[in-house]
């Protein structure tokens, strides 16, 4: 903290906490938001179909984390659906990306410099909407620390979590997408997040909420946008799980995963060779040619 005030950084910090998200970052947050609903194979085609399906979809990509958040307190689901003025907006950005003339406004906000600066005003309002999300069950839970974690969660990536249900309402139905068996960089980022705002909150973690808002949102814009622009799909929490979870959980990222490609080799690996050795594979194939042969036999008696 001293070395904030040092910096003049504090009062940066607390003017950009004050700083409103609506309409313009809200903007943004909605045309990223339907963006990457369009991008899902068939999307389009349901637009044209059934425009009213499409809307439920963009809403649920735009106001999912609200209702998620609402769901674990126990409120109204569609409470946030009294926003009148961010209900319009949303609307109004989903036509304009699906039914403007030649395409013409899903082309100018696809132009990467462009996309760039929404992607990155879409991760002030994640990081935003974390921190009120655990102040929110703060205020109904003191002390509850795993519902402050879950709500502030569910508030940065509740669009992900919900992402199966988005799919029923496009009549696809993938349950090994769950955004839970694979998590992406935003997921993760907003669960470690939560973990912070939720220290801040508790008053264990000594930094102001603003400060912590502030220095949060530039490691999520920084990343977020870098990821963005190169199109990968890597975290950076990649390198730092891969050391960490072999000591906790005895395997690193993605285990099962080689697990379940290898698994048909791992039940003939009884000989003492590895799961890809070839004498693994040789007791399963000995054995199946015994009983082939013993099978003819019997055919032979049987003549």
């Amino acid at each position: 903290m001293e070395l904030l005030s040092a910096l003049s950084l504090g009062d940066l910090a607390l003017s950009f906490s004050r700083v409103p998200l609506f309409p313009v970052f809200d903007l943004s947050y909605f045309i990223v938001s339907i963006l990457y609903l369009k991008y899902e194979p068939g999307a389009v085609e349901l637009s044209r179909r059934h425009p009213m399906a499409s809307w439920l979809c963009a809403m649920l990509h735009c106001f999912g984390s609200y209702i998620l958040a609402d769901l674990l307190l126990g409120e109204p689901l569609i409470d946030y659906f009294s926003n009148n003025s961010s209900v319009l907006l949303a609307t109004a950005v989903w036509y304009l990306i699906f039914f403007c003339p030649l395409d013409l406004f899903y082309k100018c906000v696809c132009f990467l410099p462009v996309k760039l600066i929404f992607v990155a005003m879409k991760e002030v309002v994640r990081v935003r909407k974390i921190a009120v999300g655990i102040h929110h069950a703060h205020h109904h839970y003191h002390h509850g620390w795993f519902i402050m974690i879950a709500t502030g969660w569910v508030k940065g990536s509740g669009v992900a979590l919900m992402s199966n249900v988005e799919q029923l309402l496009r009549g696809v139905w993938k349950p090994e997408t769950n955004e839970i068996l694979h998590m992406s960089f935003p997921t993760k980022a907003s669960l470690y997040g939560a973990i912070l705002f939720t220290l801040q909150q508790t008053r264990w973690l000594p930094v102001s909420k603003a400060s912590l808002i502030f220095i949060f949102t530039m490691f999520m814009v920084s990343f977020k946008v870098f990821l963005t622009a190169t199109h990968s799909h890597s975290s950076p929490f990649d390198v730092l799980e891969g050391y960490i979870c072999p000591v906790l959980f005895g395997t690193a990222p993605g285990g099962n995963h080689h697990h379940d490609n290898h698994g048909g080799s791992h039940g003939g690996s009884y000989g003492g060779g590895g799961p890809g050795s070839p004498h693994s594979a040789l007791p399963a194939k000995s054995k199946e040619e015994l009983s082939e042969g013993s099978r003819k036999k019997k055919t032979k008696k049987a003549d």
